[in-house]
């Protein structure tokens, strides 16, 4: 695995998910973003090309496997999503919704260290 790639792969992935959840999520606290929803999906083609760059890098981490790519972008995503929301929103995390990002995280641990 090449820490480099590695890296860059969180980079663009931690980007990217917080764009996307300020990009579906800032109608609940700005009525710009509600009224205005076309305008804020414009900017969803740079959102994919930070997606489509982390899964190229993590993917070249781990000598061209999509797989680990897939799960560590999917672990960022809850990971981010919770900490956004329960900040932001002021949604309390719930047991259930607190197990599913323990479980994200296991996925994240799985993917960095099992070899």
């Amino acid at each position: 695995m090449d820490p480099k790639f590695l890296t860059l792969g969180f980079i663009y992935f931690t980007i990217a998910a917080t764009a996307i959840w300020f990009q579906t999520h800032a109608q609940f606290f700005n009525e710009w973003s509600k009224d205005n929803a076309l305008l804020v999906a414009i900017p969803g083609f740079i959102i994919s090309y930070w997606s489509i760059k982390g899964t190229e890098n993590i993917a070249a981490a781990y000598d061209g496997a999509v797989w680990p790519a897939r799960l560590i972008g999917f672990g960022v995503g809850i990971i981010l999503f919770s900490i956004l929301t329960w900040l932001i929103l002021g949604e309390k995390i719930e047991i259930k919704s607190a197990v599913c990002v323990l479980l994200a995280f296991c996925i994240l641990i799985i993917q960095l260290f099992w070899k």
